[in-house]
């Protein structure tokens, strides 16, 4: 599969992280390629790379390692601990010249002061932020926030830091800074923040203005009547040549159980597809990139769950997230109609990686260490909202349920779609559902003042 151009702002943003040692962070709404941009870096850097992220399943999507893996850190709160290294882990850190860190609006800011203790301890370099490492970090914390510390954690974190976001950490804000903003100080890195600012998933300005005002919680009583009045249609029934209709919802109970009824209704048997797991792929449900045990019937609603590699040069069949209907389910294989055509799909392999050090290059590897075979497929009558994470949909049901409960949510179920005309709403949206983190307003307003850029 040809990988996708940079535009000129993400060619601009790679030139400044290859030709530099700064710290960058990337943001910016949801479409406007982050993504694209990791995976450009990952493939072209000449750097010593080594890419990680907070958990099991954003670690696969970037071909990468999870953080607590590749620093081999406890789980939980680290603290002032003492952060225990073997000579091979050691070695890791020594080598890498860049540290890319995907979803950085999942870390705490314990975890990321605990990244650069261990980098200053394992290169011998403790009085520079990251022992001279570059880290460059992607995400939106106006989507994603870290899981809220609780007991004894949450009164650490609140005697220690501003906020538990992965901003003010003490690596970026240093020791004596009180403010909460980016101050370089005799402990504080240095942080640039970069915006990437063109949106491709959505071509309409005016609804590109609406996403802009619920992600930044400024959603007038106008615009939540538009978002009302267009989305209080009756979805319609499916129609041979239109992409079907996905409901987004808040809960997975509330998914389970939408895909499970429709599933039943089918006639036939269900038939199941068993993942074949080798090596150690992590422990529990939450760590598979797909249904362990796959329950699928012809006239499923389904959603690929990776990108087509295809034939080189020639454009993807279907891409993570494109959804289609199961018409044959044979031979090893599932066939799948997507907007009129029909692809036999085969099972994938999802591979866990673990950077090593090659003692006679002197450079980093990456060795495979386990394997998840299965089909890339999901069951997508519903999805989590949660899940829908950087997905592309032309239209789509969205079910706030008793209320959105996290920062962000409904920001990011509205923003998955590439059109206003293809929101259909469960119920009218509320001003309770419009949540935005006041940390994250705060740190926002103050990186991307035009000092700061």
């Amino acid at each position: 599969m040809t990988a996708p151009a940079l535009s000129p702002e993400q060619e601009a943003l790679f030139r400044l992280i290859e030709d530099t040692r700064e710290h960058v962070f990337v943001t910016g709404r949801a479409g406007t390629g982050k993504s694209t941009l990791l995976q450009h870096l990952a493939w072209n850097t000449s750097k010593q790379i080594a890419v990680c992220a907070p958990t099991g399943v954003a670690a696969l999507n970037v071909e990468g390692q999870t953080i607590h893996s590749l620093f081999r850190l406890p789980i939980g709160l680290i603290a002032n601990g003492e952060i225990d290294q073997s000579d091979p882990t050691r070695r890791i850190l020594n080598a890498i010249d860049t540290l890319v860190i995907d979803e950085i609006s999942m870390v705490n800011a314990d975890l990321m002061d605990a990244i650069d203790r261990a980098l200053r301890q394992a290169r011998g370099r403790k009085a520079e932020p990251f022992g001279g490492a570059q880290v460059v970090m992607f995400g939106d914390p106006y989507q994603l926030a870290p899981v809220p510390p609780r007991g004894d954690e949450a009164h650490y974190i609140r005697d220690h830091y501003r906020s538990f976001w992965f901003f003010d950490a003490k690596v970026w804000v240093g020791e004596a800074a009180g403010d909460g903003l980016i101050d370089v100080g005799s402990y504080g890195a240095e942080l640039h923040i970069r915006e990437l600012v063109d949106i491709h998933r959505q071509a309409d300005p005016a609804f590109k203005a609406m996403l802009n005002a619920v992600r930044h919680g400024r959603v007038t009583a106008d615009i939540a009547q538009i978002f009302n009045d267009t989305g209080s249609r009756t979805p319609p029934e499916p129609v041979d040549g239109e992409s079907p209709l996905i409901t987004l919802a808040t809960r997975n109970d509330i998914v389970n159980s939408i895909n499970r009824r429709h599933l039943d209704a089918l006639a036939g048997r269900s038939q199941t597809a068993v993942a074949e797991i080798t090596g150690d792929f992590g422990r529990g449900d939450a760590a598979y990139p797909a249904d362990k045990e796959l329950q699928l019937k012809v006239g499923a609603q389904v959603m690929f769950l990776r990108n087509d590699t295809g034939s080189f040069g020639e454009p993807p069949r279907w891409v993570n997230g494109t959804i289609g209907t199961v018409t044959r389910i044979a031979g090893g294989t599932v066939r799948v109609e997507v907007e009129g055509d029909e692809f036999d799909v085969e099972p994938t392999v999802w591979e866990r990686f673990r950077y090593a050090y090659d003692a006679g290059s002197k450079s980093l590897t990456r060795e495979i260490v386990a394997e998840f075979t299965q089909f890339p497929l999901r069951l997508a009558w519903a999805v989590t909202i949660h899940k829908s994470q950087g997905q592309t949909y032309d239209r789509a049901v969205i079910d706030l349920g008793s209320g959105a409960f996290a920062p962000g949510q409904t920001y990011v179920a509205l923003s998955r779609l590439t059109s206003l005309d293809g929101l259909y709403l469960s119920r009218p949206l509320r001003p309770s559902d419009i949540r935005v983190d006041p940390d994250v307003q705060r740190f926002m307003a103050s990186a991307l003042r035009p000092s700061a850029s």
